[in-house]
């Protein structure tokens, strides 16, 4: 079975661009991309980083529609505990601003990943949602601490409790993106904003950045009994019937029937 790649590039001075192309499956996280990111992040050395798909999708979120019955659990639990997780702190732990540029609709793990960046800019025309609801997925709690930060509670509830997709303009009220580009103009937009915090001072990029994440994590210190009461409502969710059935009712456009185990 074909993978999918990371492309790198650099558009402009001190701007790199990693651009996820995996058009068989819209974007979808695989293995391969995964660990590209986790192996090409702590190498690079731009003033800015920008992250985005190719094609009408930015990311369709985890690879797991593939995964057959007899190792289902266990390999979407590896997949979604090891080599995203891995990725995800690649692109967290990156010292100078990164720029997720939506092309198109980021979906899930897509979002997260969108998410974990410093800034996102988008196309208009896209869409962003959070459909573990839908899937019978429980989401980890490092992934939904990133929403209540951007969004707050009220929001990060209704878009993981409902598992509606919202429109690029509501996103953008709610701060879930921060810019809008004009009609046909994301790459460019999106060159010229990352060549902008690539002309700041480093070591005021650097050190801000460092500043705010510190900040952030300094409010969200969880009890060590709570995170693994936590920790194992997800691993429980991923050996159930419901979540193999909200994956195959996804991929196979038709409601699940949830059984509730």
């Amino acid at each position: 079975m074909s993978s999918g790649t990371l492309r790198l590039d650099e558009p402009a001075p001190g701007v790199a661009r990693l651009t996820i192309s995996n058009p068989r499956k819209r974007g979808a996280l695989d293995h391969a991309i995964l660990n590209r990111f986790a192996r090409t992040m702590p190498e690079l050395d731009a003033r800015c980083v920008i992250i985005t798909g190719e094609g009408a999708t930015f990311s369709a979120g985890y690879d797991i529609g593939d995964l057959p019955d007899e190792v289902f659990a266990d390999e979407a639990e590896k997949l979604i505990a090891h080599p995203f997780a891995a990725a995800i702190d690649a692109v967290e732990a990156y010292p100078f601003p990164t720029v997720a540029a939506l092309n198109g609709h980021a979906i899930g793990g897509g979002l997260e990943l969108a998410l974990s960046c410093d800034l996102r800019i988008a196309a208009g025309t896209i869409a962003l949602g959070m459909p573990p609801s839908k899937l019978g997925l429980v989401y980890s709690h490092t992934g939904i601490r990133k929403f209540i930060d951007t969004i707050g509670a009220p929001r990060t509830r209704e878009l993981f409790l409902l598992g509606r997709r919202i429109d690029a303009r509501t996103a953008r009220n709610w701060g879930l993106v921060n810019m809008l580009a004009e009609d046909g103009r994301l790459p460019e937009e999106a060159v010229e904003l990352a060549a902008e915090v690539a002309a700041n001072a480093p070591l005021a990029s650097r050190g801000n950045k460092r500043v705010i994440s510190a900040v952030l994590d300094a409010h969200v210190a969880l009890d060590p009994v709570v995170e693994q009461e936590l920790i194992a409502l997800r691993r429980a969710c991923f050996s159930s019937q419901d979540f193999r059935e909200g994956v195959r009712a996804f991929a196979e456009k038709r409601p699940a029937e949830w059984r509730g185990r």
